[in-house]
């Protein structure tokens, strides 16, 4: 069977092409501006992809076309599709009706820490030896790939790990892609306001997640974050699955963690009801990573591997590529890559770096680029969640819409404008001296500002 999938260089279709081509399927597929790493992943697979959404790519004569949610009517492609009445789904139901149905499903949902928790837990079932499956919205440094297959290891029904994503699914269905997915095991990590352009307010967001709530059956499990608020009130507008929580601060939780002082959450115990059942030492730092261990370990937990097996797991666990990624030293100056975009996310990731770095200058680089950031919908909350930077520098982009310097006016001394990447590297590399931790935070890529700074800190070097 010949699948087309559009929005084939997206890191979630980009996957779904990887499990099709795995599943015996010839794929093919479009979209704009594919380029390295996903041009590359695709090619080495043997995947053929046109640049752009003409007609035209229809005379393949695909038996069905798979449509990514990027797409909106009036596209010529989709507008050519609809006309011809050729056969056509969504990313989510074509992977529930083909890979999902016959699966253990263990689905990370949450508006934080999604990646990186499906990534610990798919690497927590394959030290365990159950060969997972998974699609997962970053690289695992483990696996090096944002999704496989899996098998279906002898005696042990095959799993299945999934970033559930509360995104729309596609232009002809407006549900979250994550209701499509039908997990048996859920991991509920936080739920706060997110995709403005989606969704308008937070109260929407509960409801589908109340709809996937629906979706569990009586005889799995929500791992649920014991100390989000809003999931307290998702969950009590209706759930028929058995629940453990997760906490760093509540006794009563089933799955917690002790700490040990001064390790900025690199070593901790997990308590099971509060008794210690194993104990982590790891490369990850930060509370909100402690946090994401314990739904891992939980969720595991509920398809047979013990705690103890998976902090095992865990101190093998090598990251995600974007997550608190080292890019480069030069000059005694370390550049990292993150994802953060969410005044929330943004101010863990700085808690976790200045609990490593209690001393150190940490320079924060945000580029407010989502959709949610461009409306303006966070824009109080973004100079408190700098609190713990020493200095921060934002593109202030003209497609903004909003005041920037006027959100961030109270930092005062400590923050920086630029226009464009090019004045904002030029003014980094200025400012910057050995022993600096510069954290570059952005959904995108930043128009390649990390290579482009650590290049200048280079050319400063020779010069000097």
């Amino acid at each position: 069977m010949h699948v087309h999938i559009l929005g084939i260089a997206g890191t979630f279709m980009g996957g779904l092409a990887a499990i099709a081509k795995a599943a015996g399927f010839r794929v093919t597929g479009a979209d704009l501006n594919v380029y390295p790493p996903m041009s590359t992943q695709l090619t080495a697979l043997g995947i053929e992809f046109v640049e752009g959404y003409g007609a035209d790519q229809l005379d393949l004569r695909p038996d069905l076309v798979i449509v990514g949610n990027a797409l909106s009517r009036g596209s010529p492609v989709l507008e050519a599709m609809l006309d011809r009445g050729m056969a056509y789904t969504s990313g989510p139901q074509w992977l529930a009706e083909q890979v999902l149905r016959d699966r253990h499903v263990l689905a990370v949902a949450g508006t934080h820490g999604k990646t990186t928790t499906a990534s610990m837990l798919a690497w927590i079932l394959e030290h365990a030896g159950l060969a997972p499956g998974f699609l997962i919205g970053g690289v695992p440094s483990n696996f090096d790939a944002t999704a496989r297959l899996g098998e279906a290891p002898r005696g042990k029904p095959p799993c299945f790990v999934i970033e559930a994503d509360e995104y729309d699914t596609a232009f002809f269905d407006k549900r979250a892609k994550f209701v499509h997915y039908r997990p048996r095991t859920l991991i509920l990590n936080n739920l706060e306001y997110d995709h403005a352009d989606i969704y308008p307010d937070v109260a929407a967001i509960r409801r589908q997640f109340n709809q996937l709530l629906r979706t569990v059956p009586g005889t799995g499990r929500i791992v649920q974050n014991g100390d989000d608020d809003e999931l307290a009130t998702t969950v009590a507008m209706g759930c028929w699955t058995p629940r453990e929580t997760f906490s760093l601060s509540s006794a009563q939780a089933d799955w917690g963690a002790a700490l040990e002082p001064e390790s900025a959450g690199g070593k901790f115990s997990v308590l099971r009801r509060g008794t210690e059942v194993a104990r982590v030492d790891w490369q990850l730092l930060g509370e909100h990573n402690v946090m994401n261990a314990l739904a891992a370990i939980a969720a595991a937990n509920h398809v047979g591997v013990a705690a103890e097996r998976a902090a095992q797991a865990l101190g093998e666990f090598r990251g995600v590529k974007r997550r608190m990624e080292v890019r480069g030293v030069v000059g005694g100056i370390t550049v990292y890559d993150d994802f953060a975009h969410h005044p929330t996310a943004i101010e863990a990731t700085l808690k976790g770096l200045r609990a490593r770095l209690p001393h150190a200058r940490i320079i924060a680089v945000l580029e407010p680029r989502s959709n949610t950031m461009k409306l303006g919908v966070h824009r109080d909350q973004l100079a408190p969640a700098l609190a713990l930077a020493d200095r921060a520098w934002f593109l202030n982009s003209p497609q903004l819409g909003w005041d920037l310097a006027a959100a961030v006016a109270p930092l005062q001394g400590r923050v920086s404008l630029a226009s464009t990447v090019d004045a904002l590297v030029e003014g980094l590399s200025a400012q910057t001296q050995s022993g600096d931790h510069v954290l570059v935070m952005s959904n995108g890529g930043f128009g390649g500002l990390h290579e482009k700074l650590l290049a200048e800190l280079r050319r400063r070097e020779t010069v000097s």
